[in-house]
């Protein structure tokens, strides 16, 4: 007995598709049919597999057949039940993908966009606090869009009669695309749509969305409100596609349209001719691509007194980093001396520590906690990180920290 247990222990008995094959088709076969007969998904499953050796057009209609049920169901999801049906939603997409796909892209699309289609229904009738059901159609949206890219015009329209239907969730499945909505699909699908969509917002923002994606900017400019072009960030956004198109005139144009809002909205003051610092400003964005547009003008040294004041007032390592990188060999070396010392006179401490830690100049962050103890102990949540960063070289700023 004790010898058949030793030899019994040294057995490797693990799950692998190697060992299972020993098991044998029939066995194998006769376990799935019982294991199916309790779990619905799997028994779906092994329907689409045998569906799917069958050719396209049979793994389709397997498909479509489920599609459908869901479709028409109106009872509640509960979340016990939720991870099932997103299995399901799941395994119908993966097969339609890998399975249909690769035979059928014409038919995978329309598949496709039934699955797609099931999203408003799904989200009214399941209960899905934790977002799990989005996650799982925004997932799906690469698939969605790559497959579009390889199907016929017929299949095309079946996905462009959905973004007409539907375009606000349209526009949320092209931003989780990625980059499977490439220019050419992108310009292929807004050639598909008709003016039409641009009538309701949603449909305005799709557009938009396509019109970005296929590198179509008087397109993409026209779709922007002129309030929202007065946005800070927005007038960055549009000035930063301007510059790359060499229309630096309306580049100006639209930085210049922000600081026509209300002063309270203002947090930057941007010259005519010229550039100046305010006890107001913009947001990062628009400062960032005011100084790209001063670069475009060719107007460098006013962009770089502008990247020095940019530091002076934030202690930002990035406009510092974008400033140094512009000098001359050694002047970067005088200009870094003359940044730390206005770090460490600065009335916010924390700043100050950030550029040291961040850059990293640890002498010189240990000198700005010794110079500055009161403030040392009082500074924010960064303050323990800092000290265990500068225990080994500098023990006794550390423990100013720690206190």
């Amino acid at each position: 007995m004790k010898d058949f247990m030793a030899r019994a222990s040294r057995a490797s008995v693990r799950l692998s598709s190697a060992s299972l094959v020993h098991l044998g088709a029939p066995r194998l076969a006769d376990i799935l049919i019982d294991a199916g007969a309790g779990n619905a998904n799997l028994k779906r499953r092994l329907r689409l597999e045998l569906a799917a050796e069958l050719g396209p057009a049979a793994l389709a209609m397997e498909i479509n057949k489920r599609l459908i049920a869901l479709e028409a169901a109106r009872t509640r999801v509960s979340w016990r039940k939720r991870g099932e049906l997103i299995t399901d939603l799941e395994t119908h997409r993966r097969m339609t993908v890998e399975r249909l796909a690769p035979d059928a892209p014409g038919e995978a699309l329309m598949v496709l966009v039934r699955w797609f289609d099931l999203y408003p229904g799904l989200v009214a009738r399941v209960k899905d606090t934790k977002g799990e059901l989005i996650a799982t159609f925004e997932a799906g949206a690469p698939d969605l869009f790559r497959i579009a890219g390889s199907a016929e015009q017929e299949a095309l329209r079946e996905l462009l009669d959905a973004m007409r239907r539907r375009p606000h969730d349209y526009d949320r499945w092209i931003a989780a695309a990625g980059d499977a909505v490439d220019a050419g699909l992108a310009s292929a699908l807004l050639d598909g749509l008709d003016a039409g969509v641009r009538k309701t917002p949603a449909g305005r923002l799709l557009v938009r969305s396509l019109a970005d994606r296929a590198q179509a900017l008087d397109l993409w400019l026209s779709l922007i409100p002129p309030e929202q072009a007065r946005s800070p960030d927005v007038a960055a956004d549009i000035a930063r596609r301007l510059l790359a198109a060499d229309r630096t005139s309306e580049a100006r144009a639209a930085l210049e349209a922000a600081l026509t809002s209300p002063r309270s909205n203002r947090r930057w003051a941007f010259g005519g001719r010229h550039q100046d610092l305010d006890a107001t400003r913009l947001t990062p964005a628009w400062e960032t691509a005011a100084i790209a547009l001063l670069e475009a003008e060719g107007r460098g040294e006013e962009a770089q007194t502008l990247r020095w004041s940019l530091f002076e007032r934030d202690l930002s390592v990035p406009a510092l980093r974008d400033y140094l990188s512009r000098l001359p060999d050694f002047d970067d070396v005088e200009a870094l001396d003359r940044a730390f010392a206005h770090a460490a006179t600065a009335a916010d401490f924390d700043a100050a520590m950030r550029l040291f830690m961040d850059w990293p100049a640890h002498r010189e962050a240990a000198n700005l906690v010794l110079a500055r103890p009161r403030e040392a102990r009082k500074a924010g949540l960064m303050k323990r990180a800092w000290a265990s960063r500068l225990a080994q070289r500098f023990p006794e700023a550390a423990s100013v920290l720690a206190d």
